[in-house]
């Protein structure tokens, strides 16, 4: 053998006798957890299209709604609207066509400020019962310089005043800004008929019956599919019959709470809880129902307040028809005209709770009224020099209202002392009792 070949030969030895002995391989382990995500492959060669669905079926076109006017809800609401025409509502702003003045039902104004013919006005605002203000073709409410007189106040016959002119913004520039409580559909973006003036536009001037139950046009088109807005909230009434930022307070000035205030008023009382239409029909106005000569509310103090109607403690008070309103709402509140010696504005107020220790209706600065009715408005109203009923000092006012409508077992148990206020004979009081206005 050759000696170069002999460690070659012992390695094939080795190897042969080291594979005689390796053993059978054992069984499959268990399969290891999956490995992570690979990289994507190519992509394949693009399919065919598949064949086209059958069209869907056609849906429901949508368009806004817009306002459409109250002649248009008169064509199936005519009875509504003949009484809505004639509500105070309806003529919160009036424009002016061909140099005409506006028609009222149960008033008039009969000329523009002094300088002015109706060519020069564009809008009356109001002219309804109370006072009327004019807005010029630039859409600025006319003012005039310190001397100028550009409102006009109607005659209040209860009160003997009125039918007069008087100062208004005098020597100031006052654009109309009114128009979300005196207009319909209003918007504060732009301008209407493009005056400067005029601050926001609207669908329509006046308080309409859209401006309370949305834009009619799709229920006009279909009325059973599309439902107007029916809101009876307390809260829907005071967007706009409310004065500040809230109805927490009542604003006042000049002795008399400011107009427009009656969601104000009523949430300083438990009556906040009362919809305002419990009481007023929201389409007929109290004066128009004054001119009817016929109950200005749905339903009565006494439907509720069914004892205090029965027990009233002063005898001539009923002699005289001295009614629930006459203390419980008196006329705290001026729109126009008043007389603050004679505690008389020109609206009754929803303010309805007597405090018989409260003397004075106002804070000490004036800027506000007190949340409940003082003996001056509550009382004073008749009961002071020239009035209805004889003066009367505070302690017998008070001790008046003390027990007003006490029925007598109360007056028995709680104030036997009590004595009943006696007033003179009737005919002694020159009482003169006027028609309410």
């Amino acid at each position: 053998m050759n000696i170069k070949l002999f460690p070659l030969f012992i390695l094939v030895a080795v190897l042969s006798f080291a594979s005689a002995c390796v053993s059978p391989p054992g069984p499959v382990g268990p399969e290891g957890p999956m490995g992570p995500q690979g990289l994507p492959g190519p992509a394949g060669p693009a399919g065919a299209s598949g064949p086209a669905g059958a069209p869907g079926a056609d849906g429901l076109s949508y368009e806004h709604p817009t306002f459409v006017g109250s002649p248009t809800c008169a064509e199936c609401h005519q009875d509504i609207y003949d009484k809505f025409v004639l509500s105070g509502h309806n003529w919160k702003l009036n424009a002016v066509s061909d140099g005409q003045p506006p028609e009222y039902p149960f008033s008039s104004v009969p000329s523009p400020p002094d300088g002015y013919t109706w060519d020069d006005i564009a809008y009356v605002i109001g002219g309804y019962n109370w006072k009327a203000r004019f807005i010029g073709h630039d859409g600025f409410i006319i003012t005039g310089d310190e001397d100028a007189t550009t409102q006009y106040n109607l005659f209040n016959a209860r009160l003997g005043l009125g039918d007069d002119w008087v100062a208004y913004g005098a020597g100031q520039e006052r654009p109309y800004t009114c128009g979300s409580c005196h207009t319909t559909g209003y918007s504060p973006v732009g301008n209407q008929d493009g005056l400067p003036g005029l601050i926001g536009t609207w669908a329509f001037a006046g308080i309409q019956c859209e401006e309370c139950h949305g834009p009619g046009s799709l229920h006009v088109e279909n009325p059973l599919a599309y439902n107007l807005l029916i809101d009876r909230e307390p809260a829907a009434c005071g967007q706009c019959h409310i004065r500040g930022e809230g109805p927490e307070t009542v604003p006042a000035s000049g002795g008399f709470i400011r107009h427009h205030e009656q969601y104000d008023e009523l949430f300083q009382s438990k009556h906040s809880v009362i919809n305002c239409v419990t009481c007023h029909d929201p389409h007929e106005g109290v004066i128009q129902l004054r001119q009817a000569n016929v109950e200005t509310t749905r339903t009565t103090c006494a439907n509720c307040h069914f004892r205090e109607e029965k027990y009233q403690n002063i005898e001539i008070h009923q002699l005289v028809n001295v009614s629930c309103i006459d203390c419980h709402m008196p006329h705290v509140t001026k729109s126009a005209v008043g007389d603050a010696d004679r505690f008389a504005g020109d609206i009754r107020t929803h303010m309805m709770a007597i405090n018989y220790d409260l003397e004075s209706q106002f804070t000490e600065d004036g800027l506000f009224a007190m949340p409940q009715l003082s003996l001056d408005f509550a009382c004073r109203s008749c009961h002071i020099e020239d009035g209805l009923g004889r003066p009367r000092s505070v302690e017998v006012l008070r001790d008046a209202a003390i027990g007003y409508h006490w029925p007598p077992y109360i007056q028995r148990v709680i104030a036997p002392e009590m004595e009943p206020v006696v007033d003179e004979p009737l005919e002694d009081n020159g009482l003169d009792v006027e028609a309410d206005e």
